[in-house]
Parts: C-alpha cells; sequence; structure tokens
C-alpha cells in the first residue's frame, strides 16, 4: 500500500471516531482487535494467541512497512471479552488480560491468576513526527515501571559482558560480534517484542558528553585484520581522549560509550582513575554499556581509541524503569507475552515460527579455519582426522575458494579446486558434510557482478545485494542455485550478513526507493530467507537444511539458522563474554549458537604458548555443552594436533563426551522445533524466582 492511501484511510478512520458519542468512550471492536481513539491517534490491542497481545499506537502521517517479516504464521484470533467501566476498557484473554486507564492513559498487563506483570509509565507513550528523505517517520519511545526486584534478558548478543540488563542502556544495531534483536524476557512472567525494524535504543542514556582527543599517541602498532575484501595489515594509532563529567547526586548511573567509528578497536573506560572497562581486539561493536555508582560532582574521564574515533560518553541516573526508543518508525508498536520462559518463547514461535530440526550431523563436531587454501589440503586434514580417530562431522571452507573468479563468484578457482564434486563426493565417503562460506556482496568486477550491476541489484554505493528488492535476491538466488548447489554441498555460511558496519546507514534500499534506516536491522532476515527459501524449492535431494550466520533478528529461527559470536579475541574475560553474550541471545528465542573455540584471532605463536593451550582447552571444553560445537581462527591452522599432544588427548576426551551426549542433544533438539523449547537455558528460564540465580551470568542449564 503506497503511503499516500495509506495515510487517507488512516484520516478517514480518525474521522469516522470523531463522530463517536461524547458519553461513550471512543473504541471500536472489530471482532479481531480493539481499536481505542486517543490523542490523535488510535492505539491498537490486538489478540495474536492466547497469551501473546500487541499493542499498536499510530498517528496520520504513518505509512506501513513494505511486509510484516516477523508475524508470518497463520493463526487464529483467541477467544476474548471486552469490558468497559468508568475507568476504561478490559480486554481480558485466557492468558492474559489488557487493561486500558483512560484517566492516566496507560495500559497495564495481567497474568492469568490478575498479577500485574506489566505497566506503561504515566507519559510514557511518545510519537513525534520526523521526516527521513522527505518521508514521514516519527520518533518513538514507550516507557514502563520496571519493579526494583525485577530482572531483564535479552536484546541479542552483545559483547559488553552483562545478562541482566535492567537499566543498561544498549544501542541496537547489526555489526561484527554484535546481534541484535528487540526482545526482552523478564523473570515477572512476561516478554517483550519491539516490532522496530531499525536501530533502537534500550534504555537510552540521554545526556552527551563528548571527549577531546589528547594528540600525544600512547601507541602505534600494525595487526592483520579481516575486512570485506579480505585479510590486510593495518597499522593502528592509538590516543587517549578527556573530558569532565558533573553529575547532579551521588548514585548508580548507566553509561554507554560510542567510539564514533562504525566498529571500535578498543573499550578503554577510565573514571577518576578506576578502569571499569578494558576490551581489546581487531575488530569491537562501536558501543559499549555499563552500570557505575558515581558520587555528586565533577568526574574525570579518559577513554582510550584509535586516533580517529569521535568518543561520546552518554550517561543518565539509573531509575526503575524500561524504556525502548526508536527514531525511525512508522507507529509505536510492541507486543507481549506472558508465561514462563518457556510460555513465552513457545508464544513467541507459534506466531514468528518454529525452528525447523536440523540434521543430526550439525550437533556433532563442526571443524573450520581461515582458512583451507586448496582442495588437497582440506582433504588431507579430513583423512588426518580420520586416521587418528577424532570424530567430525563438518569440513568448513572459508572465503577466498573463489580465487581469480573475484569477491563470491559463486565458482571455485579450478587452479586450486579442480573437482569441487568430487571433494564434496570424498568426504561423503568419509561420512563427513561440507560447509561452505557464500557472501551477500559480490566483486562488482567478476563475471556475476556485472551482471548485477547491469541489471540495478547492489545497494547503491556498496557492493552488497538489495535483498529488499524481490527481483534481486531472486537473480542472487537463482545464481546460487545454479553454480554451488549442485556439488550438493550440505551446510551453508552466510558470513557478514548485518551487512558489515552497520553499512545501511546512509543508503538507499529496494530499488534506491527507501533510506536504508528504515529496515536497518533486518539485513540478515532477507538474506536467509532468500537461501532457505530456495534450499526448501531447489535442492533436489530435499535435506534438511542448515545456515550458519553472523547476524539474526527476530524471527529467524524458521530458516534453519544458527549464528556464532564473530570475530572475538582469544583471552580469558573474552571466553566469558561469550557465554554471557550466547545466553542474552537464546533470552530472545533465537535457539542454535556457538562461538570461534579459541578465540577467531589468535596469538602468534599460539602452537608453543602452554598459556594459550591451557586457554584453547577452556573454549573447547564449555563449547562441547553449546548446541553447537565449532573451532575456528583467524590465519589459523586449528586441527587440535597442531597444539601439541596434551591438547589433542582432552580435545579427543571432549570430542567423545560430546559424541555420547549427542542422542541427548538430538532429542532435546526435537523440543525445540516442536515444542517452542529452548536447548541452552539461562536460568532465568527454570529458576525466575530465585535471586541468587538470576545474578548468575555465565551459567546455564
Amino acid at each position: 500500500m503506497s503511503f499516500y492511501k495509506s495515510t487517507l484511510l488512516l484520516i478517514g478512520y480518525f474521522t469516522l471516531l470523531s463522530f463517536t458519542s461524547p458519553e461513550k468512550f471512543p473504541y471500536s471492536d472489530t471482532g479481531n482487535q480493539v481499536n481505542i481513539q486517543i490523542d490523535g491517534g488510535v492505539l491498537t490491542l490486538e489478540p495474536l494467541n492466547d497469551n501473546a497481545l500487541r499493542i499498536r499506537y499510530r498517528q496520520p502521517g504513518a505509512d506501513l512497512y513494505p511486509e510484516d517479516i516477523v508475524y508470518t504464521e497463520s493463526v487464529a484470533t483467541p477467544p476474548y471479552k471486552v469490558r468497559e467501566d468508568t475507568e476504561g476498557i478490559r480486554l481480558v484473554m485466557n492468558k492474559i488480560t489488557a487493561v486500558y486507564n483512560k484517566k492516566k492513559n496507560i495500559l497495564s498487563f495481567l497474568d492469568h491468576k490478575g498479577n500485574v506483570i506489566l505497566k506503561e509509565k504515566a507519559g510514557g507513550r511518545i510519537m513525534v513526527p520526523d521526516t527521513l528523505d522527505q518521508i514521514p517517520v516519527f520518533n518513538v519511545t514507550q516507557r514502563f515501571i520496571s519493579p526494583p526486584d525485577e530482572y531483564l534478558f535479552g536484546t541479542g548478543q552483545f559483547q559488553d559482558g552483562h545478562l541482566n540488563i535492567k537499566g543498561l542502556p544498549r544501542r541496537l544495531t547489526q555489526v561484527n560480534s554484535q546481534i541484535s534483536v528487540p526482545f526482552i524476557l523478564s523473570n515477572k512472567g512476561y516478554g517483550l517484542l519491539w516490532n522496530n525494524y531499525g536501530l533502537t535504543e534500550f534504555n537510552p542514556a540521554e545526556n552527551a558528553l563528548p571527549l577531546i582527543r589528547n594528540h600525544d599517541r600512547t601507541e602505534t602498532f600494525t595487526v592483520d585484520a579481516t575486512g570485506t575484501s579480505g585479510n590486510r595489515r593495518e597499522t593502528r594509532n592509538m590516543n587517549r581522549f578527556t573530558a569532565t563529567l558533573n553529575v547532579p547526586a551521588a548514585g548508580r548511573y548507566a553509561l554507554l560509550l560510542d567510539v564514533g567509528q562504525p566498529m571500535a578497536r578498543k573499550h578503554h573506560l577510565v573514571i577518576d582513575g578506576d578502569t571499569l572497562v578494558d576490551v581489546n581486539n581487531i575488530w569491537l561493536p562501536p558501543t559499549t554499556s555499563l552500570l557505575a555508582e558515581l558520587t555528586a560532582g565533577r568526574h574525570e574521564v579518559t577513554v582510550e581509541g584509535e586516533q580517529n574515533d569521535r568518543p561520546m560518553l552518554f550517561w543518565r541516573a539509573v531509575s526503575d524503569e524500561t524504556v525502548f526508543f526508536s527514531p525511525v518508525a512508522q507507529a509505536l508498536d510492541y507486543t507481549v507475552f506472558a508465561g514462563s520462559g518457556d510460555e513465552v518463547i513457545a508464544s513467541y514461535r507459534e506466531l514468528t515460527g518454529p525452528a525447523p530440526m536440523l540434521p543430526l550431523w550439525a550437533f556433532g563436531y563442526i571443524h573450520c579455519r581461515e582458512r583451507f587454501h586448496t582442495q588437497e589440503e582440506l582433504l588431507e586434514n579430513a583423512r588426518t582426522f580420520r586416521s587418528k580417530g577424532l570424530p567430525v562431522d563438518v569440513i568448513v571452507q572459508d572465503w577466498q575458494y573463489w580465487g581469480k573468479h573475484g569477491w563470491n563468484a559463486m565458482r571455485f578457482d579450478e587452479d586450486r579446486y579442480p573437482d569441487p564434486a568430487g571433494m564434496v563426493r570424498q568426504l561423503h565417503d568419509m561420512n563427513m558434510r561440507m560447509m561452505i562460506s557464500v557472501w551477500s556482496k559480490i566483486d562488482k568486477q567478476s563475471q556475476l557482478g556485472k551482471e548485477m550491476e547491469e541489471k540495478g541489484y547492489y545497494i547503491p554505493g556498496s557492493e552488497w545485494i538489495d535483498f529488499f528488492n524481490p527481483e534481486a535476491a531472486s537473480f542472487y538466488w537463482k545464481n546460487f542455485a545454479e553454480r554451488l548447489v549442485p556439488y550438493q554441498i550440505d551446510a551453508w555460511w552466510l558470513d557478514a550478513t548485518e551487512p558489515e558496519n552497520d553499512d545501511l546507514q546512509n543508503r538507499k534500499i529496494l530499488n534506491a526507493t527507501l533510506p536504508g534506516e528504515l529496515l536497518r536491522n533486518v539485513y540478515p532476515l532477507y538474506v536467509n530467507r532468500t537461501v532457505y527459501e530456495g534450499l526448501r524449492k531447489d535442492d533436489p535431494a530435499q535435506r534438511r537444511a542448515f545456515i550458519l550466520t553472523r547476524s539474526a533478528f527476530s524471527g529467524m529461527q524458521r530458516y534453519a539458522t544458527a549464528t556464532w559470536s564473530g570475530d572475538v579475541g582469544h583471552d580469558w574475560e573474552t571466553l566469558r563474554r561469550q557465554i554471557t553474550a550466547g545466553l542474552g541471545q537464546m533470552s530472545t528465542g533465537l535457539p542454535w549458537w556457538t562461538y570461534d573455540a579459541g578465540g577467531f584471532f589468535r596469538p602468534g605463536d599460539q602452537y608453543s604458548n602452554p598459556g594459550y593451550h591451557e586457554l584453547f582447552i577452556r573454549w573447547f571444553q564449555t563449547a562441547t555443552f553449546f548446541p553447537l560445537l565449532r573451532v575456528h581462527g583467524y590465519m589459523s591452522n586449528t586441527e587440535p594436533w597442531r597444539y601439541g599432544e596434551e591438547v589433542e588427548k582432552v580435545v579427543s576426551k571432549f570430542l567423545d563426551l560430546r559424541y555420547r551426549l549427542l542422542p541427548y542433544i538430538y532429542s532435546e533438539s526435537s523440543r525445540v522445533s516442536f515444542n517452542g523449547s529452548t536447548l541452552m537455558r539461562p536460568l532465568v528460564m527454570d529458576f525466575a524466582h530465585d535471586r541468587i540465580a538470576l545474578e548468575q551470568k555465565h551459567q546455564f542449564m
């Protein structure tokens, strides 16, 4: 529907409502939703299933998104009753009730026992008209009351080390090692999905403190870095940035550090000489968050980072509220799910799609490295696994197998991979499967890229394919199906599907008709949908699909996708943070996750360093109990025998344990697919009323 048509329909609807008798509260019940006229707009309460209720507040000028890409399942409207009294309206369902208080203009949500599980804050529903590239949009804010004893989990996979995110500010964007999913799970018996496809600020810190660069460099060094065009050497000059922070009162403060570049190289924050954050890696998300106790008055703030950073420290006093803010929206839109953690996730999957059963072998050992350089190198390593009696199910071919044909040309370089079909057959003969890396960007100088360019299928100014354009997505899949599927490759690694570095910002999408900010966080969903639906249609063997991808969004579980935590470092603190990051994603209903066991970026002496060997063993042991077990490493030969006899012995022991657990893992995975369950379970799912359990961020069931 065009913007103009939808605007006229909404204006007409508001006009009809305006003639409602002044004695009667202005609402209507259509049989599948209740519409309430308030503040010059319409507040819609839409029952989705027995314990889920969608809330939308729209004003004139709001257009619709091209499609509803999250709620895809056909579910009959559940039975409900509407009761009106002097205070307002009560919409009653089997497992959730919404109460609208017309005097306070707020909604409260009750469970099936009548207990309040969530309540809007008075004055907390805000829509401010705005424009983006001359398209009418709204800045939308919703504030909820958060009781002092509430614990909140979710918003996806983040690297800040927090599992309980009550009061914590987070900026939801898609970048390497950060997966943003606007879903939270509460120990109070509800989940909430914020229905917005663009950038979202969770608990935004409104006060901004710019930091000034000290021109004396603190460090200069050269690193081997990854990028969208392969490996490269990069010199980094680090600087110190300083500012003075004045806080009005002593208390607990929420802080968000934004380095001011698409990706960070370092998160290092010092206040009054105390180091609060100190994380280094080749790549880090552009923001990190924390909570800190501060006294009233002046505080000296120091940030260390790359010299081109433009750091800002956003801050606010922590309060008992939960806030969602989206600067680019068509409506204020959220869904409340009532029940236990399992009931919430099952309800979410009923509406957004079940997670298909993955093949049994996907839960075995997945061996990966950056990278195998030839067909023979890959096969020789596979044969060595078998000769050593080390169990492995999947061998992964990382990027650049395309060689002379250009980036992601969907062709093997014949000089190094003379017989791809034969390579896959040999793996199958060894009872192994093959996974291969495929990107959503294509070299414009390649034969395929030239065709894409001629047809206008790129996002302008980039090499990313415009998957929002159905014709571009269809042409991408056509070439994928013709060039790669016939080799009988078993699994697909869709890398850098954010797209990398949050690259939809300031770009045009959907055949250059929409600003990228409107759909900024859902590119991975469009990419993975294209490949999954293509496999279901064109895989001649109709095998179960298995897709590994680096980014995700609500609803992507229906496309047989698993994620991993991206290009992370290797130290002990990074290991701890990955566990927390994975549990954050589990809280959003996306069930399949892992990390690069051993860390992606590794020390140069990794094969001879006893300290790293101990660390590698811990990474591997921990991953044994994840939904998926995978090793990967940058510019590394990651096979366990490379690290010496002791490491190989321990890895062998835990591989054996993994395979002894496989019947249990596979049985539990069926509950994920058929019952909406969760395999890697944050403790809130089983101990929602146990404060000590809720404070554990490295433990799971």
